[in-house]
C-alpha cells in the first residue's frame, strides 16, 4: 500500500528501512523522502515507525509518541 503518494513510498519500504536501522522520521525522510512534500503521510509514517521501533527493544529510546 502506498503511504506517501507524492514520492511513491510503500508501507513495505518503510518497514524495510526500519529493519535496516531507520529510527526517526528524519531517517525515513533522508532514505525514502517520505513526508517531505505535502505532509499528509507524516502521521501514518510515524505510526509505522513507532510500531517498528516498539517491536525492537534496542530502539525504544528513539520512539516518538504519536
Amino acid at each position: 500500500m502506498y503511504v506517501c503518494v507524492c514520492n511513491k513510498v510503500t508501507d513495505s519500504q518503510i518497514r524495510t528501512a526500519c529493519e535496516n536501522g531507520a529510527h526517526s522520521m528524519e531517517c525515513l525522510q533522508r532514505r525514502l523522502k517520505v513526508a517531505t512534500c505535502c505532509g499528509r503521510c507524516a502521521e501514518c509514517a510515524q505510526r509505522m515507525l513507532n510500531d517498528a521501533t516498539a517491536a525492537r527493544p534496542d530502539q525504544q529510546l528513539h520512539r516518538v509518541a504519536a
